[in-house]
């Protein structure tokens, strides 16, 4: 049972409504984990936004550069292959294997001569597997050099590109999933190239086999971050070379997803691979073939650095936690237990133990509290002891009253006869007594009357005076304090001048700002075209150089901005002189009139003085008057008191012995009473312990 009573208490104690040391507790300890998990959050959320913004922008300018540079790649292959088209040799070869004069023999021997002047371009040619020459009329074949693809070579006349080759002079990039049938080259993709002769069967058509690896080992150079990757896509979306492994079909899932739509020819945007992992892409478009670059990196990898503040985050939130349940801890034993032990103690003392103290001796609240409890049952002790001697000495009166309750019975009865001789003689001397005693009481009443206002008058007349004194040297304090402050009202315009002409100063200082803000800009310009010029070589130059351009563009609307404010101050710093400049004058008329009044004041006080002088002499002949009138109203209250008394001892004592004795006996009964109750009353007492 006891058991269940401590649970039950230490319940009552922890519960937050029945303790204050519990809702300390928990007001702080739940203040403290929310500013540290807001603060860990809101630092999480702002680094993780920026690193992703920064990432975005860089990786966007890294992927469109390094579309720049494929169509330069892939222009030098056009140029390449543009070369042989013009080739003289190759010119007069086909020319002379268009004549239809010529052999079939002739033109074996004349197309071996054009795969001799292939080799040799091939040889010349980095990334080239293969590349073929297709007369446009059927008689004169195939030339050829390199790893020639069979299935290629017999299948291509079907294709549509071809069609279109055949149909106008153009070029035409051939990614390998248009290829239709995979070859030896399917590492390869193709760029055809025609040319129109004198008549249609004596044009050609020139198509090169491009390694694709080529364009990977150029992909797995762009590194745009841990787990980053680079694709080259067609127009449609179609995989042509990945910085990832063969097979990989990443491509499918974003090629067509991501890109579809969209018409810009480079950005950036957060999306989700097919995964639903959360990645950063950015694409460009070559100029040349209308192909896309798409560069991928996966998000967690860039904000994993961002994953440190929140880490950091639970860890402070655990140490802040533990020291916010030590504190806690400290301030409930601080603030709860004593008044648990405050309140035992009251509890004790209501009970009957007025002997309990509580010995806590801090200076906060609650040590003035124990304080104020140890007086409280002190006096309660005081209190109790002194009632208990006063119930003992009541009872001993109530005895000795019982006593002379009965005496005083028995005088009645001759006390009754003794009145009845006097009464004869004491009427007459009564009523010349009254007469007396009333006219005497009325010059008495009027004395005193004449008398009070006399003092009240003087009493009234000091205070003023004090008042006009007190009046004067307020005013004088006064007429001190506005000299004063108009000594630091003008003191107060001449810095609000000197901080004008500091201000226009700013103004200069900010205009020079400005010119050297444009003459950075200029020059940051002029650094940018330079870098542009220099190509590859000064791309981290232009970087550099939009960087100081930014930084122009910023400092000029930081110096724009501070030149408001300069405007501003000034323009409320000249309004500030006005209004002190109108205020001058109203502190000179204030000046005048604070020494008029002060003049009024001193004659006010001369007034009072003389006026004082004159009353005290009324209030000293009035004091005299006052007393003799007291010794003649005390004679004749005598008078009517023997009289008085004679009278009511003759009439009234006369009618009252015969209750004398019934009031005795009553007396004696509420002496018995009053003894009860005092033995009751020691009773109660009895039940604290002193």
């Amino acid at each position: 049972m006891k058991v269940q009573v401590k649970k039950e208490k230490r319940r009552f104690q922890l519960h937050p409504s029945k303790s204050i040391g519990v809702r300390l507790f928990l007001i702080f300890f739940v203040s403290t984990m929310v500013l540290v998990l807001s603060l860990g959050y809101t630092s999480y959320s702002v680094a993780e936004h920026a690193i992703e913004t920064n990432a975005l922008s860089a990786n966007q300018q890294t992927v469109v550069q390094t579309a720049e540079k494929f169509d330069v790649e892939l222009l030098r292959y056009e140029d390449g292959l543009g070369r042989i088209l013009y080739d003289n040799e190759i010119q007069n070869a086909l020319k002379q294997g268009n004549n239809p004069t010529t052999s079939n023999e002739e033109r074996k021997v004349l197309s071996n001569q054009i795969s001799a002047e292939l080799n040799d371009w091939l040889t010349a040619s980095n990334g080239v597997e293969a590349v073929y020459l297709i007369p446009m009329n059927e008689g004169f074949p195939i030339s050829s050099a390199g790893t020639k693809d069979n299935a290629f070579i017999e299948s291509f006349k079907e294709s549509s590109w071809f069609k279109q080759l055949v149909e106008k002079p153009q070029s035409v990039w051939i990614p390998r999933e248009l290829q239709g049938q995979e070859g030896n080259t399917s590492g390869v993709f193709h760029l055809a190239k025609s040319i129109a002769g004198d008549s249609k069967s004596s044009g050609y058509i020139v198509i090169s086999d491009i390694r694709i690896s080529e364009l990977e080992n150029q992909l797995r150079k762009v590194d745009l971050g841990a787990g980053s990757y680079m694709q080259l896509l067609t127009n449609k979306d179609e995989l042509i070379a990945s910085s990832q492994q063969v097979g990989t079909d990443t491509y499918l899932n974003l090629g067509g997803t991501l890109l579809g739509g969209l018409q810009n020819t480079a950005g950036s945007l957060p999306t989700k691979d097919e995964k639903g992992k959360s990645i950063l892409a950015v694409y460009g478009t070559l100029e040349t073939s209308g192909w896309r670059l798409l560069g991928v990196v996966p998000a967690e990898n860039l904000t994993k650095d961002a994953l440190r503040i929140l880490n950091t985050t639970y860890l402070i939130v655990a140490v802040a936690a533990v020291i916010a349940i030590l504190i806690g801890y400290w301030m409930v034993r601080m603030v709860s237990r004593p008044l648990t032990r405050l309140k035992n103690l009251m509890s004790e003392g209501a009970e009957g133990n007025l002997g309990v103290r509580t010995n806590i001796t801090s200076r906060d609240e609650i040590g003035q509290l124990s304080s104020s409890f140890n007086v409280m049952m002190e006096r309660i002790t005081e209190l109790v002891i002194h009632t208990n001697e006063t119930a003992q000495k009541v009872l001993e009166t109530a005895d000795e009253l019982s006593g002379v309750s009965r005496k005083t019975a028995d005088a009645a009865m001759d006390i009754a006869a003794a009145t009845e001789e006097i009464a004869g003689g004491a009427g007459s001397l009564a009523l010349e007594a009254d007469r007396g005693n009333a006219l005497t009481g009325q010059i008495s009443v009027q004395m005193d009357l004449v008398n009070s206002a006399t003092h009240e008058m003087d009493h009234t007349a000091h205070s003023i005076g004090e008042l006009s004194e007190e009046g004067f040297n307020r005013l004088k304090e006064l007429l001190n304090e506005t000299n004063r402050t108009g000594l630091k009202t003008n003191q107060l315009v001449m810095k609000v001048n000197e901080l004008t002409e500091t201000a226009s100063s700013v103004m200069k200082v900010l205009n020079v700002m400005q010119n050297i803000t444009q003459q950075t800009n200029v020059l940051s310009l002029n650094a940018t075209i330079e870098a542009a010029r220099a190509g590859e070589a000064g791309r981290g130059f232009m970087v550099v150089a939009d960087e100081i351009r930014q930084l122009a563009d910023q400092s000029k609307e930081s110096i724009a901005v501070v030149a408001e404010i300069t405007d501003t101050v000034m323009r409320d710093m000249n309004e500030t002189v006005v209004v002190l400049s109108e205020v001058a004058p109203l502190f000179n008329q204030q000046m005048t009139s604070v020494q008029s009044t002060s003049d009024i004041f001193v004659s006010v006080q001369d007034q009072m003085q003389h006026f004082i002088a004159r009353l005290n002499a009324v209030t000293v002949s009035m004091d005299s008057l006052s007393q003799s009138q007291k010794v003649l109203s005390d004679s004749m209250s005598n008078v009517s008191s023997i009289a008085e008394e004679s009278s009511a001892a003759s009439q009234e004592v006369a009618s009252l012995s015969g209750e004398q004795q019934s009031v005795s006996d009553h007396l004696v009964e509420l002496s018995l009473k009053l003894e009860d109750a005092s033995l009751q009353l020691k009773e109660k007492l009895s039940k604290f312990s002193v």
